[in-house]
C-alpha cells in the first residue's frame, strides 16, 4: 500500500436558516448566516493546502429544501475547485439532504461521486488501493440499521465505511440509522467516516470510528472550534488524525463570576475580563459569539434582575470596545443575594398573600391557558436555537405553575428594588 491523506467532513448544513437569530438583538445576523458558506470555502482551502488525495463528506451537505438555487451553485463552485485540482470527492446523502427534493436531481461536477440510496455502494481508488463503502438516505427518517447490508472489505485494500448515523444514541441528536461501535468494528473496515452527530467524537484506537462534528457551529449548542478531520494513512494504517478548524464564527459560553461584587462598575469590569479571556489566540479573524452566564452571591442580585435590559446594552458596549469585537448572544442570570450581612427583600403582607394565593389557584391556571390558546396555536416547533430558553420550553409544555412562580419572583424583585431606590 502507498501513503495518502484524506479529509473527513460532515454536517456542513449549507445555508442553514438559523431561525432563532432574530430573537437576539445586536447579533451580526448576516455574518452568522453566511458562515456556513465561508466554512465550506475554508474546507476546500484546507484540502488544497494539505494536498489531500480525496475528501469524504458523510452527510448533510445541505440543510433541507433550498431557499433558492444559489445554494446549489455555491456548492458546485466550491467542490468544483477540488475537482479542478485533481481531488476526488465522495458524498453521502444524510437526513437533511434527503429532505430536499432539489438535491435528488442535482447534477454533480465530474469527480464528485454520491453514494446511491437503494443499496450500499462501493467506490474504488485503484492507484491508492482504497475502497469506500456507503449508502445515502432515500428519505429523511431511517430507523433501521443500514450496516448489515454493507459489503465485506476488499482484501488488501484500505476500506472506509461512510455512514450517517446517530450510532447507538447520542445525546440530544435524533435517532437515525442506529448501530453500535461493536457492529461497525465487526465489518472489518479500516476507518469509519460518520456524520450526523455535531460534536467531534472518536471511538477506539483503531480501526477508528470518527464523527468530525459540524463544520460550522450555528448556535450556542454548537460551541467551540468546529471543522474537519485530516487523516494520514501509511502502509494501510492510520498514523495521524488531526482535527482542523474551518469555522468562521465561534460560539462560547462565558462564565462571569459576581460573588461579592458590590457595584455595577465591578460587574462591568468582570464582564470585560471574562470576554477578554475568551478571546484567545486560536480565534484569529473569527467572530466570537458569547452567552454570558452571571453567577454568584452579590448584593446587586435584585438590581441586575430588575435591569437586565440595561445590563445587556452595557455588555454589548463593553464587547464592542474589545479587540475583535465579540458579539453577545444572550445573558443568563443565576446570581443570588448573599445570605449573611444583607437583609432579604420583603414585601407587605397583603401583596405577599395575593401572590401566594395566585400561585395556588387552579382556576387562574385554566384562565391563563384559555387566554393563551391563540398564541400557543401559532408557536413554532422547538428550534435548536431555543436551548436554554426555559420560558419557551415551559410555555410549550403548558407548565403554568413554574412560570407563575418565576413571574412572582420577578415582581418581588422589582417591587423591593423600587422601594429601596425611593
Amino acid at each position: 500500500m502507498t501513503s495518502f491523506r484524506f479529509l473527513h467532513a460532515a454536517d456542513i448544513h449549507l445555508d442553514s436558516p438559523l431561525r432563532g437569530l432574530a430573537r437576539h438583538d445586536g447579533l451580526p445576523a448576516t455574518r452568522i448566516r453566511e458562515a456556513t458558506r465561508q466554512a465550506l470555502d475554508n474546507l476546500v482551502d484546507l484540502a488544497l493546502r494539505e494536498q489531500v488525495d480525496f475528501v469524504v463528506i458523510a452527510g448533510d451537505l445541505y440543510d433541507g429544501t433550498w431557499k433558492d438555487a444559489g445554494t446549489g451553485l455555491y456548492m458546485a463552485r466550491a467542490l468544483g475547485r477540488l475537482v479542478q485540482a485533481g481531488i476526488r470527492v465522495f458524498l453521502l446523502q444524510g437526513n437533511h439532504d434527503a429532505a430536499s427534493h432539489i438535491t435528488h436531481d442535482l447534477p454533480l461536477p465530474d469527480g464528485v461521486q454520491r453514494f446511491g440510496t437503494r443499496a450500499p455502494e462501493t467506490f474504488e481508488i485503484g492507484h491508492l488501493r482504497v475502497a469506500l463503502h456507503g449508502q445515502s438516505f432515500a428519505q429523511r427518517r431511517v430507523e433501521q440499521d443500514m450496516t448489515p447490508r454493507y459489503p465485506a472489505p476488499v482484501p488488501g485494500w484500505f476500506n472506509i465505511g461512510v455512514l450517517h448515523t446517530s450510532l447507538s444514541g447520542h445525546g440530544e441528536h435524533e435517532t437515525y440509522a442506529p448501530c453500535t461501535p461493536d457492529a461497525l468494528l465487526a465489518k472489518g473496515y479500516n476507518y469509519w467516516a460518520l456524520g450526523h452527530v455535531h460534536e467531534r467524537a472518536v471511538w477506539g484506537d483503531g480501526p477508528h470510528i470518527v464523527f468530525p462534528g459540524v463544520l460550522q457551529g450555528r448556535h450556542i449548542r454548537e460551541s467551540g472550534a468546529k471543522g474537519a478531520t485530516l487523516v494520514s494513512v501509511t502502509e494501510g494504517r492510520v498514523t495521524a488524525m488531526d482535527h482542523l478548524p474551518c469555522d468562521v464564527v465561534r460560539w462560547a459560553r462565558v462564565a462571569v463570576h459576581c460573588t461579592d461584587l458590590a457595584s455595577e462598575s465591578a460587574v462591568h469590569d468582570a464582564i470585560g475580563l471574562a470576554l477578554s479571556d475568551a478571546m484567545d489566540e486560536t480565534l484569529g479573524d473569527r467572530l466570537l459569539v458569547a452567552r454570558l452566564a452571571l453567577s454568584g452571591a452579590t448584593p446587586l442580585h435584585a438590581r441586575l434582575a430588575a435591569n437586565s435590559g440595561a445590563l445587556r446594552i452595557h455588555a454589548q458596549q463593553i464587547a464592542e470596545m474589545l479587540p475583535g469585537a465579540p458579539a453577545i448572544e444572550k445573558i443568563v442570570l443565576t446570581t443570588t443575594l448573599p445570605v449573611e450581612g444583607y437583609p432579604q427583600p420583603q414585601l407587605g403582607d397583603d401583596l405577599s398573600r395575593l401572590l401566594e394565593e395566585a400561585l395556588a389557584d387552579p382556576l387562574l391556571l385554566d384562565e391563563i391557558e384559555a387566554d393563551l390558546a391563540p398564541f400557543l396555536a401559532t408557536l413554532p416547533a422547538v428550534s435548536e436555537t431555543d436551548e436554554g430558553d426555559a420560558v419557551l420550553a415551559r410555555v410549550r409544555a403548558k407548565a403554568w405553575t413554574p412560570l407563575l412562580s418565576a413571574a412572582a419572583d420577578t415582581l418581588r424583585t422589582r417591587f423591593t428594588t423600587e422601594a429601596g431606590d425611593s
